[in-house]
């Protein structure tokens, strides 16, 4: 097995090179935006000084811009493991697309017909099947969660499941806590109920390996700037399920949900960030030489999730010596393979906003609030007091990073002062 090489990573990495006041800046702001590796980047200007015209022309650039569009395409079906035929569509992001498909799904259904969401999820995975519901006349029942540990129940969602279930959207993991979903036995669970299931897979992309065809899900969606790559939106429809819907698109387009020209440097960069974790494969992860891309790709997804695991287990120990901190999801280590590197806390009396400030100011990046888990803060009643402050890990932090961010808090929990450096502190 070959070794996992952090800091050869971290070398193609170009932002994990700043500073702020002097230090390094430690980034634990992945599930928000991920940094890009120095590929991504030269295949966005590549794309510019080579190839950059529209799609259908006759002429040398508009030939090698549609190539790599077409390209991008499988690129994202090998990493999401696609099967023969499921359509791949790209757009601005994973809300975006929600939104767009939610009209033609919305379509399909019939006044009283019934969608199931869940009060884990992301409000991009909520919000639009609540609107097309007023629109259409549709019911919407909530899959709750069991806020002691931030996950689902299968129970809980055979109770909502009946005749008139059309479509049960749900998260493969929370962006928020860190909670992975047990995705087949959710989506055999729906397709025996007669309904379709949408699947966000945003938080999940950086972290795991996909498998659509595996899973059998009707959709899955996600952003490619979560995995290394730059603000792209991909959703993948199972083939039988597209020919079932309508389409809203301009007649001379040639794709049914891609409408008016797209983001084509930003696709070059899709393609590279997808060639990025293929490499993680085939020179850290073990990929037998000869490996196709998605082989290479699995490889990549499992090496990164036994390191980052690793370094999950290092925060989460340190996490409970921190008195006044409180940890949510699930917090039992022999459950972490149910979890992504993600960890959702707060500070008793210091709000989230400041906890994040402070680190910030120690350049420590993370991010607070709801992060449109909107519903999920305001389960556990934490919204209105600024929510929480998540920590995400990714494949390029380190220990070293680890224990420094936990340093601070500690400091920060006792009430501490940061180290003297002469930058001012926060208000």
């Amino acid at each position: 097995m070959a070794t996992f090489d952090v800091g050869a990573l971290r070398s193609r990495f170009p932002a994990l090179s700043m500073t702020d006041g002097g230090r390094p800046i430690a980034f634990f702001d992945g599930p928000g935006g991920t940094q890009v590796p120095d590929t991504v980047i030269d295949a966005v200007s590549r794309y510019y000084r080579t190839s950059n015209a529209n799609h259908g022309g006759s002429f040398a650039t508009s030939r090698r811009s549609d190539a790599i569009v077409d390209e991008a395409h499988r690129a994202i079906a090998d990493l999401v493991g696609a099967g023969p035929g499921d359509e791949v569509t790209f757009g601005q992001n994973m809300t975006t697309l929600t939104f767009h498909v939610s009209r033609s799904i919305g379509a399909a259904l019939a006044p009283g017909d019934e969608i199931v969401v869940t009060g884990l999820d992301h409000q991009a995975n909520v919000d639009p099947w609540l609107a097309i519901a007023r629109d259409r006349g549709l019911v919407v029942r909530t899959w709750e969660p069991h806020l002691e540990d931030c996950t689902l129940e299968l129970a809980d969602l055979d109770a909502l499941l009946g005749p008139r279930t059309r479509l049960v959207g749900f998260g493969w993991a929370s962006n928020a806590v860190g909670t992975i979903n047990p995705v087949a036995e959710i989506v055999r669970r729906a397709h025996a109920a007669g309904a379709w299931t949408y699947v966000d897979a945003v938080h999940a992309a950086p972290h795991l390996v996909l498998e659509v065809a595996a899973t059998g899900t009707d959709f899955l969606a996600c952003s490619v700037y979560k995995f290394f790559g730059p603000h792209v939106g991909a959703l993948v429809i199972r083939g039988d399920v597209t020919s079932a819907l309508p389409a809203y698109k301009v007649r001379p387009a040639d794709h049914r949900f891609e409408t008016g020209t797209g983001n084509f440097e930003g696709y070059a960069g899709t393609l590279a960030a997808v060639e990025y974790l293929a490499d993680v494969g085939a020179a850290h992860g073990g990929a037998e030489r000869g490996a196709s891309r998605r082989e290479r790709i699995v490889a990549g997804m499992t090496a990164i999730r036994a390191y980052e695991m690793e370094l999950y287990r290092r925060l989460a120990a340190g996490l409970a010596g921190i008195d006044r901190l409180t940890l949510y999801g699930i917090a039992d280590p022999a459950a972490f393979d149910r979890r992504t590197p993600t960890a959702a806390l707060t500070i008793d009396g210091i709000p989230s906003p400041l906890v994040a400030r402070r680190l910030g100011h120690e350049g420590i990046a993370v991010w607070d609030g709801d992060f449109y888990a909107t519903g999920l803060v305001e389960r556990l009643g934490l919204a209105a007091a600024g929510g929480l402050v998540r920590i995400g890990l990714t494949h390029y932090n380190t220990a070293a990073e680890v224990d420094r961010l936990l340093d601070a808090l500690g400091r920060i929990a006792a009430g501490r002062p940061r180290p003297a450096t002469g930058v001012p502190s926060p208000v």
